[in-house]
């Protein structure tokens, strides 16, 4: 019997998930249920994208509203989950010695609250967020990731929230638009690496043809993913939810690794 936490990537989709109750939604408050109470959630998300490495070390992250043209409804939410400088200082000893900053000017952005709203309402656990290094290759976020899985055996829940197709240029804002083919087909290639434990094709997705290209027009949103795939461990179980491309290019994807509680 072990005690090790699940590790899971969300996909987050647009910040309205915060306020609407729709499939996705649905789904990650059933697996919020499922995970448990973590003692604390670190947090790798699409909108921390930045020159090194960081981590948010303060007793109380502020929630940003990093967005633009959304209904003031959405500006007026709040995630008051606390921080952890201690969980901060954790990280820079398991990443050592990569440099990581301990940052106290960032906070929650919408990729971290608009899931956890939904997945841990209470907002009751301390919650970190780990920046991602954008002059880094893939396999750098990987490999930080495999170097994160110890915080597994600690009470962390590591968690990445992005989306593995993010094409917003190409959306089509008909809800019926089916997926286009080559989203589809970059969503089945992710599904299949997650399902087959063959993470290679998916850290080398520059190589991967049109369809990775089409995808991952820039690597913030896909990036979260490398980390979580870093701290799947042997034996993980697998569970795939809200596996969906809505509006032709935004894949809806959800993938946790450990056992969830029943």
């Amino acid at each position: 019997m072990t005690n090790r936490l699940p590790t899971i990537f969300f996909g987050h989709g647009s910040p309205m998930n915060a306020l609407e109750d729709n499939i996705c939604t649905r789904e990650w408050a059933r697996l919020g249920t499922k995970l448990g109470a973590p003692e604390a959630i670190l947090v790798i998300s699409a909108h921390w994208y930045t020159r090194g490495t960081a981590v948010t070390a303060m007793e109380r992250p502020p929630t940003i509203h990093d967005f633009g043209a959304f209904p003031q409804a959405l500006f007026d939410v709040r995630y008051p989950a606390p921080g952890s400088p201690a969980l901060a200082k954790r990280v820079a000893e398991v990443l050592a010695p990569l440099p990581v900053i301990q940052d106290q000017k960032w906070g929650l952005d919408h990729g971290t609250w608009s899931v956890l709203v939904k997945a841990f309402p209470k907002a009751d656990v301390p919650v970190v967020q780990l920046s991602m290094d954008g002059t880094q290759p893939a396999a750098h976020h990987f490999e930080v990731g495999r170097r994160l899985a110890a915080l597994r055996d600690e009470g962390v829940l590591i968690v990445g929230t992005g989306n593995v197709v993010h094409n917003l240029g190409r959306m089509n804002w008909d809800p019926s638009t089916p997926p286009y083919p080559w989203a589809a087909r970059f969503n089945d290639l992710v599904k299949h690496c997650i399902t087959t434990d063959t993470p290679q094709p998916l850290i080398d997705f520059q190589k991967a043809g049109p369809d990775a290209a089409a995808s991952i027009p820039s690597p913030d949103h896909y990036l979260p993913l490398l980390y979580v795939l870093g701290t799947r461990q042997p034996g993980d179980a697998v569970t795939l939810v809200n596996d969906r491309v809505e509006h032709g290019s935004l894949s809806m994807l959800t993938v946790a690794f450990g056992d969830l509680a029943a």
